[in-house]
């Protein structure tokens, strides 16, 4: 019984690793000074995506690479964003920045595919995005701020409002407004009315005399 469950377990762990692909960014050592001398650790940068709208990534240190991308992975599925398209692509154009890095996305029509480069395409790419421009404004080679700036990208697009909740909205207070003015024109037809038979002399509710 505890091998079947240990079983069941395994392939639960496997299921979940499966459904995010990951994709090593950087991977840097970095060394630091301490009383006894040089301790040496590693620096991972980590994108994870679905391909289907889901993207995260993240950045941890380990003694050894092996932890530092299992770190990166855990603390990027904490931080996933959801993307969503309109017609295979993104809805506007819009910019991100961060401290020296500045990306700009311009959506794209189908059967263009992803159009840009470095750390930006690998995000657009794991986000599952197929028609998209993408264009690094800056000559930063930092791939950390790069991957910021298209996060803050993505993460600043607004989807547009369906047209007919759009006309659902707008209807009834053309109606309202239109009623008011219908009103206000028959009231001075009735007052301009009024004005010509006094004028004339005429009442207008006063019947003709009848003839002996």
């Amino acid at each position: 019984m505890q091998q079947r469950g240990r079983k069941k377990n395994s392939f639960r762990k496997e299921r979940a690793q499966s459904e995010f692909e990951q994709r090593i960014i950087d991977l840097a050592r970095v060394t630091r000074v301490m009383a006894g001398g040089k301790r040496l650790r590693f620096r991972a940068c980590v994108a994870i995506g679905d391909k289907r709208g889901r993207v995260g990534w993240s950045v941890a240190k380990g003694a050894d690479v092996a932890i530092a991308v299992n770190k990166a992975v855990n603390k990027a599925k904490k931080n996933l964003f959801k993307l969503k398209l309109t017609g295979g692509t993104i809805p506007h154009q819009v910019v991100g920045k961060f401290k020296s890095s500045q990306v700009m996305l311009k959506p794209a029509v189908e059967g263009t595919g992803i159009i840009a480069g470095g750390a930006v395409r690998q995000i657009l790419e794991l986000a599952g995005v197929p028609n998209i421009y993408g264009k690094i404004l800056t000559k930063t080679n930092n791939k950390i701020s790069n991957i910021e700036a298209t996060m803050k990208a993505l993460k600043s697009l607004k989807q547009p409002v369906e047209r007919d909740e759009a006309v659902s909205e707008e209807i009834p207070e053309q109606e309202e407004v239109r009623k008011e003015r219908d009103l206000e024109a028959e009231e001075e037809l009735e007052k301009t009315q009024a004005k010509i038979l006094k004028k004339e002399g005429i009442e207008e509710d006063k019947k003709p005399l009848k003839k002996d």
